[in-house]
């Protein structure tokens, strides 16, 4: 771990020392490939510089310890020799963290489809509360929110919302999401007061560009035609909706909240390659089988993930037996807790695998 670890120390001053180089400073394109190691490496880097700091804290307490004869002295230097013992520790932690294979698609921003499961109208108004927490949430981060499309019922419900949230480290955060969310209470339409249980299904996808997947004209039907459902102005009297037909896969996209057919196109795409990459990334996971067992469940879509007790007022996350009692305030995109246990839980599955080998 250390020989990588000087490695990497040594190959952030070469970036440092090329940043500085006014060949680099003229080529945005190299600029920016270097700007985004830097950043990638800083944390590494500076935990690392603190780890040797302490390190040499160590020899010094452990040199003066045994030239120095006053009691007092003696116990203070006990106490910095301590003090560095118990940080390096904790630094030797943070690094093997730092040091985890990151996931590429990390820094990309994220295209979300929620669909109404088992339960009928009742799935289909969780759906829409589950869109308005993603929406708070993504509020909260500062991210933006951008509808692609939604197919809503008369009573305020989605059967299902494409959407798509931009911003930094937004699939870090938001992949664990993916996965079956059931909830249980009395619904509004029940008389007798039973509780029911319902499920709707949510796929988080990295955000992905042209280069990275491509799609041959060939293998696509574009359909134009007026929006249906509530719009505003125009929306519903011009051809402006646009569904794509992907006939290898038979994946049908649609949008149709944007008020231009060209904008709408886009959307369309955007959700078609999304849903192609993470048709590839399943196939992945599937052909990785125990990696993916390993990890907190950021690819099986079947998967039961989090149960919503209204009753009870309480949260559940079965793949990490999280449970909280604050559901009023999850329902309202408070989720942070949730995202953080599974990352650290994710981590901690990945250091045990890596200390198999």
């Amino acid at each position: 771990m250390f020989d990588k670890l000087e490695d990497l120390l040594i190959r952030f001053e070469e970036i440092m020392g090329e940043l500085g180089e006014p060949s680099v400073a003229n080529n945005q394109d190299r600029f920016r490939k270097l700007m985004k190691e830097q950043s990638d490496l800083t944390p590494i880097v500076n935990a690392y510089k603190e780890y040797k700091k302490c390190g040499q804290d160590v020899e010094d307490s452990l040199a003066m310890l045994e030239e120095e004869a006053d009691a007092d002295m003696r116990e203070m230097l006990k106490e910095e020799l301590n003090a560095a013992k118990k940080r390096i520790e904790e630094l030797e932690e943070e690094l093997k963290i730092l040091l985890l294979p990151k996931d590429p698609n990390d820094d990309k921003n994220v295209i979300v489809e929620i669909r109404a499961g088992a339960g009928g109208d009742e799935a289909a108004l969780f759906a829409a509360e589950i869109y308005r927490l993603y929406v708070h949430y993504a509020e909260s981060q500062r991210w933006k929110v951008e509808t692609m499309n939604v197919d809503e019922i008369g009573i305020g419900g989605m059967k299902e919302v494409n959407f798509m949230i931009s911003g930094q480290g937004a699939y870090s955060r938001l992949k664990y999401e993916s996965g079956v969310h059931r909830v249980q209470r009395v619904p509004e339409t029940e008389s007798g007061g039973r509780i029911h249980t319902s499920t709707i299904t949510v796929a988080v996808m990295p955000e992905v560009e042209e280069v990275d997947v491509v799609i041959d004209e060939k293998d696509i039907r574009i359909d134009v035609m007026r929006a249906s459902g509530n719009g505003g102005q125009c929306v519903n009297t011009t051809d402006s909706a646009v569904r794509l037909t992907h006939y290898p896969t038979g994946i049908v996209v649609y949008s149709q909240t944007e008020k231009s057919q060209l904008q709408n196109k886009a959307k369309a795409f955007a959700l078609l390659r999304a849903k192609l990459y993470d048709i590839e990334q399943q196939k992945a996971h599937d052909a990785e089988a125990e990696l993916r067992r390993s990890q907190i469940g950021t690819g099986d879509r079947s998967e039961k993930i989090r149960t919503y007790n209204f009753p009870q007022g309480r949260v559940t996350d079965h793949r990490i037996g999280l449970t909280l009692y604050k559901l009023d305030k999850v329902m309202n995109g408070d989720i942070q807790e949730i995202i953080d246990a599974c990352i650290a839980a994710d981590q901690a599955a990945k250091l045990a695998k890596m200390n198999e080998y």
